[in-house]
């Protein structure tokens, strides 16, 4: 453990952010935090209007074990912080040409489902499931909780006696896995959307990704009753509680350093396939900050923690010849899919959606080559994502209304521009809002839902850039191709500066909130030294 009483500036109050403070708090450092917005939460935010509340960003709740295995780390649960749904249906699937498909919340009902769907897929998804809930706990057990400092990741029996199903796993993309084993086009499409969770498609994304299918249609889906909201609330209560001092409208201009005593000499730090550089001669001071007042200020902090976007915090924040990973690193790096966001409210009911609902174009990988491709174009159709939390949480909207979330994957392109209120956004994301909400009325058998909207507010790529610095108008961060997974993924300390960490999606072990509460928890391994590969021992 690193001495207690260290001076930590962390840039960024979301979930990455809010969770390093927690941690380091709890173990005796002086922290603060800043955020450059007037909420915490980045991409986990909130936003009200007319009575409606609606969820900004992540609204799928997998992966619980992480959740409770890092409130343990703070000496709470889940359950003292939280009110968790699990929901029932999972989620409901619209075709083109097929009827709608209704995932349950667990295996044996969803392998009788794929069964009646297909003669023979309920025992092809009992397999299935069999391996992916496998390849889930070695990653949760050697991969997800290391640095990879080491080669104890890699050379540990557990690890050995399954590196030839790996490197099948590894070799493969995750559709043609899917292919080998699944006929019908519906089902090839439930077990690979998740695909998108991670910023990336089934062509594009290794088959080691199978295993999140263990985690909708076998660990099943949960919601924290008040939103996702409620979650962000909940580590900033953790975080405040433990002194941290949370700075909102104050956004970090750029990271200070100064030149150690050994001026200009290398140090050599361990990595797992033996000495790397590491630092040189130059270590953090501090943050340049401008406050919510105007003024600026230098905040010293012996240990900064970057948990904003890594090509802002990097490019940015940082002069040239202290980035471990410029603009030239980035242009040989594929960015997640960009987004439109909208957000409607709805008078009446839609009982014809469930709490998740997603609906799929036919021409698939079409759709995906459109955002993924070169060049880039709007995919028509598209595929989106709709949740409607008003099925589950009666507090999200006024009495009968309905409150809808749709998320359509877009190239990563803030040259699509900004959304708005009321159709105001840019035409291009405006022209997809409307084809979205025409394609859930068509598909789910609702004629009249645009004339039921009461409210409406849209998000383009352009405002990720300007409301979390996303690289490229990506929502969600880097893709978890091969190239940019485990040990490949962007490493969460500088190489050129002591002192300077990284947390949050852009960095190991990837996308998504679990990942991200992962991510606080490698920050701190770095500042113990603790070098084993699990989830540290509570």
């Amino acid at each position: 453990m690193s001495d207690n009483g260290s001076r930590v500036a962390i840039i960024g109050g979301g979930v990455a952010g809010l969770a390093t403070a927690a941690l380091l708090a709890e173990d005796g450092h002086d922290v603060e935090v800043f955020e450059k917005n007037p909420d915490l939460g980045g991409r986990t935010g909130s936003w009200e209007h007319d009575g409606f509340r609606f969820d900004t960003g992540p609204s799928w709740w997998l992966m619980p074990e992480v959740f409770e295995h890092f409130f343990a780390l703070l000496g709470t649960s889940v359950a003292e912080q939280l009110d968790l749904v699990t929901l029932d249906p999972g989620y409901r699937v619209f075709f083109d040409d097929a009827p709608p498909l209704t995932v349950a919340a667990g295996a044996e009902a969803n392998i009788a489902i794929f069964d009646g769907r297909e003669a023979g897929a309920g025992q092809a998804l009992s397999d299935y499931l069999a391996s992916a809930r496998d390849t889930y706990r070695i990653a949760v057990d050697r991969f997800l909780y290391t640095n990879f400092d080491t080669l104890r990741s890699f050379t540990a029996p557990e690890v050995l006696a399954h590196l030839p199903k790996l490197a099948v796993l590894l070799g493969r993309s995750l559709g043609a896995f899917i292919a080998d084993r699944f006929g019908d086009p519906g089902l090839r499409q439930v077990l690979g959307y998740p695909a998108v969770f991670l910023g990336s498609s089934p062509g594009r994304a290794p088959a080691m990704y199978h295993l999140m299918s263990h985690l909708d249609l076998e660990d099943g889906v949960r919601y924290p009753a008040g939103g996702f909201i409620t979650f962000t609330d909940a580590l900033e209560r953790l975080a405040r509680r433990r002194g941290v001092r949370i700075h909102t409208s104050a956004t970090v201009l750029s990271i200070g350093t100064r030149r150690q005593e050994r001026r200009g000499r290398v140090r050599w730090g361990r990595g797992p396939w033996g000495r790397v550089p590491w630092g040189r001669g130059e270590t953090v001071s501090g943050v340049d900050v401008r406050f919510a007042d105007g003024t600026y200020r230098r905040v010293d902090a012996d240990i900064v923690v970057g948990a904003a976007d890594l090509h802002h915090l990097e490019t940015r924040l940082l002069p040239r010849h202290l980035q471990t990973y410029p603009q030239t690193w980035w242009d040989r790096h594929t960015s997640g899919p960009g987004a439109v966001l909208v957000f409607l409210g709805v008078r009446g009911e839609l009982p014809q959606l469930a709490h998740h609902s997603l609906f799929f174009t036919d021409d698939w990988d079409t759709n995906f080559d459109a955002i993924f491709g070169s060049p880039t174009r709007i995919p028509d159709p598209a595929s989106l994502y709709v949740c409607r939390p008003s099925a589950t949480d009666a507090t999200v909207a006024p009495d009968g209304h309905e409150n809808l979330f749709v998320l359509i994957p877009m190239p990563a392109d803030p040259s699509l521009g900004h959304g708005g209120t009321d159709g105001t956004g840019a035409a291009a994301v405006e022209r997809i809002a409307d084809a979205a909400i025409a394609r859930i009325a068509d598909r789910a058998g609702i004629p009249d839902l645009a004339e039921r909207i009461v409210v409406r507010r849209t998000t383009g790529p352009a405002d990720f850039v300007d409301d979390v610095h996303s690289w490229s108008g990506g929502a969600l961060g880097p893709a978890h191709t091969l190239r940019q997974s485990a040990f490949f993924r962007a490493d969460n300390i500088s190489r050129k500066v002591d002192g300077l960490f990284y947390a949050g999606s852009s960095t190991r072990p990837g996308i998504g909130l679990p990942m991200c509460l992962i991510s606080a928890q490698l920050v701190r391994k770095r500042l113990r030294g603790d070098t084993s590969p699990g989830p540290e021992v509570i």
